[in-house]
């Protein structure tokens, strides 16, 4: 018997920097193999809510559920394992100059307790063919395009096989031909049960890959079923 499992969800939650409320008693449910587009403005929250999601914020009031993880009560000493539940992928690579590929993907998993060594490779060697990197093990981040730096930093997200995957204006430093083959994978990722949740100010995207968009703007969570009621709104201006 299948049922839709929940991925995350928030009930009632508020945000706010100083007097500007980026959240204001807001609601959202994601579901396992859901690939959904946040957009929105600069500056109108698509970050801060992504952050709310591995406990790198906390709202002002309100629910957050993770997985099995209730984050908006989370002590100190679960962050970690809550994480480990988590991909998240920014637009800045955030890898270790001085260490190659496989060195870099062997940080994070000694960072999120792995310790046998044989099984760590196999896992290496796993995600490496996932994000096609097999063959790159032993390059160093200046060796890689922005293209290939990106999928290090996809496959490092996907070491802990996720729930949830984080990615926040992952394409923004690529040029197209990368952003293509970043969108494909992420695009194969979901479709093996990751949830994605993906940050972009880069609409043609969401045209060429069409999924619910969420759009949060002053405050308020828009849900759109698809991409084309969510570009419809353009095309009237």
């Amino acid at each position: 018997m299948s049922e839709v499992r929940t991925a995350l969800q928030l009930a009632n939650v508020s945000v706010s920097i100083g007097d500007r409320v980026l959240l204001d008693k807001q609601d959202l449910r994601i579901s396992l193999g859901e690939f959904v587009f946040l957009v929105g403005p600069t500056g109108s929250g698509k970050s801060t809510l992504l952050k709310l999601l591995y406990a790198d914020r906390m709202p002002d009031r309100g629910k957050i559920q993770v997985g099995k993880f209730r984050v908006d009560q989370i002590t100190a000493k679960d962050i970690p394992l809550l994480r480990r539940t988590l991909g998240i992928v920014f637009q800045d690579f955030q890898l270790l100059p001085d260490r190659n590929v496989r060195d870099n993907i062997a940080f994070a998993l000694r960072a999120t307790g792995w310790k046998d060594k044989s099984k760590m490779i196999q896992r290496i060697n796993e995600v490496l063919l996932k994000v096609g990197l097999t063959g790159k093990g032993r390059a160093l981040p200046h060796q890689l395009s922005g293209g290939e730096q990106q999928r290090v930093v996809i496959a490092r997200a996907l070491i802990n096989d996720p729930l949830v995957l984080i990615a926040d204006e992952p394409t923004g430093n690529l040029d197209p031909v990368a952003t293509q083959h970043i969108m494909e994978l992420l695009r194969s990722i979901n479709r093996g049960g990751t949830a994605v949740i993906m940050a972009t100010h880069e609409y043609p995207l969401l045209k060429q890959f069409p999924s619910r968009v969420l759009e949060i703007n002053q405050g308020i969570l828009t849900d759109h079923a698809s991409t084309e009621s969510f570009l419809a709104q353009f095309a009237k201006g």
